[in-house]
Formats: structure tokens, sequence, C-alpha cells
């Protein structure tokens, strides 16, 4: 069973997966701000934002190698 949210990374543009990749980013660096300062409740969510930037660099990297 494919995984429905890289389906979906895979429908959009670059334009799209890069504000994408930038919002996780964003994300990520306010998740382990909240880690550090004990604030963050589920620290796996960490490991599924960084998951979730991986899956969304590899797609960006799978359009460019297409396109070439």
């Amino acid at each position: 069973m494919k995984n429905n949210y890289v389906e979906d990374l895979r429908a959009k543009s670059a334009a799209e997966l890069n504000e994408e990749l930038v919002a996780a980013k964003k994300e990520l660096f306010n998740l382990r701000f909240q880690h550090a300062t004990n604030q963050l409740d589920n620290t796996s969510r960490i490991k599924e934002v960084r998951r979730n930037i991986a899956k969304i660099q590899t797609v960006i990297t799978e359009k460019a190698h297409a396109n070439a």
C-alpha cells in the first residue's frame, strides 16, 4: 500500500513542493525549540516532520531528474 502523502506530493508542482518544504522546516524548528524548553508533549512529532521533509525532498529530486 502506497503512502497517500507521497502520492499527494507527486501531484503538486515544484513551486508548491518548495512552499511545503519551507513550511515543514519552520515546523521542525518550532518543534525543536519547544523540545529544548520542555514545552513539547508529543516528541514523536519531530521524527514525523523530519521524515516528511525527506519525502518532500525526494519528490523534488525525482521531478528534477525526470525533466533532465
